[in-house]
């Protein structure tokens, strides 16, 4: 069991930037795929992007290259996501996500391939 808590949400003018984090308890870490989601209200869960075990490889949607960074120390047990030049559409909850036993290929974009969940931090970015 993996248990994951979100932070570094808030409110935010756009054009600036926030890192969030996301926390690791329990059994593994280094042991899991990493992956960061959004949603926004009245929408469907979005994928953003994931990292691999060790950080080395990473994997974005195509709408959020650019201006989304994930990275990860398996020393501290946690994964980031750095946002930059923010737009008041980036406005969303966004939740880290920790893939269990891995079949096949590493990254996955689909939310039911992800076993853990955290609780999501609130970003608001203002006009």
């Amino acid at each position: 069991q993996v248990y994951l808590a979100e932070s570094g949400g808030g409110l935010v003018q756009a054009g600036g930037s926030l890192r969030l984090s996301c926390a690791a308890s329990g059994r593994g870490f280094s042991d899991n795929v990493m992956g960061w989601f959004r949603q926004a209200p009245g929408n469907e869960r979005e994928f953003i992007g994931t990292i691999s075990w060790s950080g080395g490889s990473t994997y974005y949607a195509d709408s959020m290259k650019g201006r989304f960074t994930i990275s990860r120390d398996n020393a501290k047990k946690t994964t980031y996501l750095q946002i930059d030049r923010l737009k008041p559409e980036d406005t969303a909850v966004y939740y880290c996500a920790a893939r269990g036993t891995v079949v096949g290929r590493w990254y996955e974009s689909q939310p039911e391939a992800y076993d853990y969940w955290g609780q999501g931090t609130q970003v608001t970015v203002s006009p």
